[in-house]
């Protein structure tokens, strides 16, 4: 019957990694069902080939923690996007009390057992478990420097985990009662917060016939105020005269830029191929110290230049629309990111904000600039890296380029660039990134005439 039920389960094995719910189950499955089923009564006649063959791929099973990690992340999908769990819980991953279509639609409807439910809740009910930081559905957040301050989801978790059930009851009702959706800053109604907003581009046709007579300066040196629009720009380099990038401005301040069709779908895959056997779970400053931490769950891996001729061309595609220069060590290596089952990356700044930071052993300075490339496409359109200047959500777009400025020409970082990885909901997201530092760019992107600026 186990055996049966795992069948019917996975029958397309695309659809098994794609949803969330069959994710879960797939984990909990390798980590407790299988070694039950080993070491029960039913299994006597084969104990001794059954045991053999689990110690030898018992190191590469998900451990406890791979587990508890599957359930926080099916939580913070639920609390993100405002899921009913109720729905949830029966394979549909639509709004609570919301009359709109669901927001993923799987190929095929699995619904949660009971023992999945009851192993979800027991995690979430561990007063050891990180509370969610997300303060509001689509991931529109506040702008605020203290992660996770004024968040509604954590209030109640407190006053609960010490056990003053009626208290935390009385602090839930009150949020109901006032409507906690509404007022956290978001500036769209509950029904709105997922929608994507409309692209100026949407095909090279649309794009201004007109070759931006830039010269070589980084994107945003211009003394003429930018505007918001597209055009194809060569920026006075003879790498993109024949090519020109495509260019949308999405803000002017912060300077954001989005470049289209940066990387094709052959250098995607690459990227990908080349990565996969490195990723590591991804880590965060800490003081001195860079360690692991629950608002960024993702796994990484770093590619120089000599990886790949494609890592090499990736590279000089991006001095040539960045204007500046990307040689050690003004640069980092491209970090390629991969986010799964429920991975995410809470508000956070791409710039060091301490000089205790690792980010200033290079002896380069701080990060100048990010440009941060979509290798994946998404399924999901809620899989958004947004901006944090004026909750303004970014819909991801395959194979674009995001490019912005994290410090201001006097130096000081730029609070206006918190930004955050929405959680995936489904399927995986795949992201490169390129950071830039000053030094080495005081000559490309010198100080201004303001020292506010």
């Amino acid at each position: 019957r186990f055996y049966e039920k795992v069948q019917a389960l996975h029958q397309d094995p695309k659809a098994s990694v794609d949803n969330p719910l069959l994710a879960f189950s797939l984990i909990k499955r390798l980590h407790s069902d299988w070694p039950n089923v080993i070491y029960s009564v039913e299994a006597a006649e084969n104990t001794q080939a059954l045991h053999a063959g689990l110690k030898e791929v018992e190191q590469e099973l998900p451990g406890a923690e791979d587990l508890d990690g599957a359930a926080r992340a099916l939580m913070r999908l639920q609390d993100v996007y405002a899921l009913s769990v109720k729905g949830m819980a029966n394979g549909v991953f639509q709004r609570a009390g919301a009359s709109r279509p669901p927001l993923y639609s799987p190929g095929r409807r699995v619904s949660l057992s009971a023992d999945d439910c009851f192993h979800v809740g027991k995690v979430r009910a561990n007063p050891v478990s990180p509370p969610q930081r997300f303060s509001s559905p689509g991931c529109c957040f506040r702008r605020d420097r203290h992660r996770g301050q004024g968040d509604a989801h954590g209030l109640p978790a407190p006053p609960l985990q010490a056990g003053n059930i009626s208290h935390a009851l009385s602090l839930s009702k009150e949020f109901l009662l006032y409507g906690m959706w509404g007022n956290l800053g978001c500036g769209r109604r509950r029904g709105e917060v997922l929608g994507c907003p409309p692209h100026i581009c949407t095909a090279p046709a649309s794009f201004t016939p007109l070759l931006a007579p830039t010269w070589g300066k980084p994107p945003g040196s211009d003394a003429r105020e930018p505007h918001l629009g597209c055009s194809y720009e060569t920026n006075g380099s003879p790498y993109l005269l024949l090519q020109p990038a495509k260019k949308e401005m999405i803000r002017i301040r912060p300077y954001v830029a989005l470049y289209h069709d940066f990387i094709s779908d052959a250098e995607a895959e690459t990227i990908k191929g080349l990565a996969g056997p490195w990723l590591q779970r991804s880590v965060v400053a800490s003081g001195e110290k860079q360690q692991k931490a629950e608002y960024r769950i993702s796994k990484s891996a770093w590619l120089k230049d000599t990886a790949d001729p494609v890592v090499r061309a990736l590279e000089q595609r991006i001095a040539a629309v960045t204007g500046l220069d990307l040689r050690p060590p003004y640069a980092e290596y491209l970090q390629v990111v991969n986010y799964g089952l429920g991975g995410h990356y809470e508000p956070h700044f791409d710039h060091a904000t301490s000089r205790k930071s690792p980010l200033y052993r290079m002896k380069s300075g701080n990060r100048i600039a990010t440009v941060m490339i979509y290798v994946s496409p998404l399924p999901f359109p809620g899989l958004e890296r947004p901006h944090s200047h004026g909750h303004q959500p970014l819909c991801a777009l395959q194979n674009a380029a995001l490019f912005w400025w994290n410090l201001r020409r006097n130096g000081d970082g730029d609070e206006d660039t918190l930004h955050a990885g929405c959680p995936v909901l489904a399927g995986d997201k795949w992201v490169a990134n390129k950071w830039i530092h000053e030094h080495g760019q005081e000559f490309r992107r010198p100080c201004g005439a303001n020292q506010q600026d």
